[in-house]
């Protein structure tokens, strides 16, 4: 039997990326600004995560305009899901009740 930690994502090894994909787990859709908010993290940070997801496929994102004023909004991909589930068992394995 393996070591959980090899389950770990390493795409979500860091806080904002699992913050997102977190905040996405329920298959919503949240705008940029909502998910900043959310995780508490400061655009840059967002905006690198967001974007080092969708390279992976994780997230999908759509870019539009609410009036003049553009917005991105950002959705998990069954991918995405699947691998941060994934990660959240290993994490629990790890650092749940160990046997003697």
């Amino acid at each position: 039997m393996s070591h959980p930690r090899h389950d770990l994502d390493e795409a979500l090894l860091t806080p904002v990326r699992l913050s997102v994909m977190a905040a996405l787990a329920d298959d919503v859709e949240l705008d940029f600004g909502a998910i900043r908010d959310l995780i508490e993290a400061d655009d840059s940070a967002v905006s690198k995560g967001i974007s080092h997801l969708e390279n992976l496929g994780y997230v999908k994102v759509t870019k539009g305009y609410v009036g003049a004023r553009p917005r991105t909004w950002v959705r998990s991909t069954a991918k995405g899901r699947r691998a941060y589930d994934r990660h959240v068992r290993a994490l629990r394995a790890i650092t749940g009740p160990q046997d003697p």
